[in-house]
């Protein structure tokens, strides 16, 4: 069905068409009884569960953080069968993110490249969507991000304060040190950052936490990234956010600026993975993201050494159809 919607879809500015998924999607968690029926079409196949971070997922399939950034749709989107929802990225206080037009379609790479830069409600309105009753059979986690005016010597504080708020409403919760469209955020993966801020969080955690880091890091700076996060206890990765780099586009949006997601990003996130396995000897439990477009690319980002994978721009150009694929037993 998504295939014929899709054009109709696409006619449209993709942020509007993205808000008007999430209106539907919302309406859907709003009553149960529809919810039941899109359970009953898109129920996956699979049952095995994963143990992961002391926790216990119904399936190995999450969404990952960005498409549901509010905690609007959560609800709605949990009756499609993930066995995970990360919410975000939340920032402490609302902010509107970078100017629009900020997300670009690549059809022909099916790829998308944003330059959203955190737009948020705010803590303090997630926190209040999320404190209403859950689905039941669904992680929740929570990816925690710092306002764009927030110092770098400040944003231990102000994680620290996200992580407060969230860690009696999720499951897990993320710092998000990687996104390309919040300036500097990306030097807090540095060594000179990273050491101190994860010492300092990892004091302080009551939910499992995870780092969420870039594709675009050097040899040298993952390895010095691993080594921080397993010496600090962190309780696993999420690999990989958007890249600034372009491999091999065809669409003449390539040059846009912002953070590129969808097929091109498959190699560079499964690369990724396999080299924080080995950099960890396998003691650092991953989130493959990046990429998964299909029931193969998933297989193979699960060969590559992740717990658990998470989709978002294959959710986009495939539809809810991709999660049965995927979970096909």
């Amino acid at each position: 069905m998504y295939r014929f919607l899709r054009p109709a879809l696409f006619a449209l500015d993709p942020e509007r068409t993205h808000q008007a998924t999430l209106r539907l999607l919302q309406l859907l968690g709003a009553f149960p009884s529809r919810g039941f029926l899109v359970r009953q079409t898109f129920r996956a196949r699979e049952t095995a569960p994963v143990d992961l971070f002391s926790l216990r997922f119904q399936n190995h399939l999450g969404l990952a953080a960005g498409y549901d950034k509010d905690g609007l749709a959560w609800r709605g989107l949990a009756n499609l069968g993930f066995g995970h929802i990360e919410i975000g990225t939340v920032t402490l206080k609302p902010q509107s993110g970078n100017p629009r037009p900020r997300i670009f379609r690549l059809i022909e790479d099916e790829a998308l490249i944003n330059r959203l830069g955190f737009p948020s409600r705010g803590a303090e309105f997630v926190a209040r969507r999320l404190a209403r009753p859950r689905p039941s059979g669904v992680i929740l986690g929570v990816n925690l991000g710092i306002n764009k005016n927030t110092p770098l010597e400040h944003a231990a504080d102000e994680y620290a304060q996200l992580m407060e708020i969230f860690s009696p409403l999720a499951d897990y919760l993320v710092i998000n040190v990687s996104s390309p469209n919040t300036p500097r955020l990306r030097q807090l993966q540095l060594r000179e950052h990273l050491e101190g801020l994860l010492s300092s969080l990892s004091k302080r955690k009551a939910k499992p936490l995870l780092v969420k880091l870039s594709p675009d890091l050097s040899e040298a700076e993952l390895e010095q990234a691993i080594g921080i996060i397993v010496d600090t206890k962190i309780d696993g990765l999420i690999a990989t956010n958007t890249t600034l780099s372009r491999p091999d586009l065809k669409s003449s949006m390539a040059m846009e600026v912002g953070g590129l997601s969808g097929k091109p990003l498959r190699q560079i996130s499964l690369q990724t993975v396999r080299r924080i396995n080995t950099l960890s000897q396998g003691k650092l439990p991953v989130i493959a993201v990046g990429g998964i477009m299909s029931g193969d690319d998933a297989k193979a980002a699960m060969d590559s050494g992740a717990g658990l994978i998470q989709i978002f721009t294959g959710l986009v150009y495939r539809g809810p159809g991709l999660l049965a694929e995927i979970l096909q037993p």
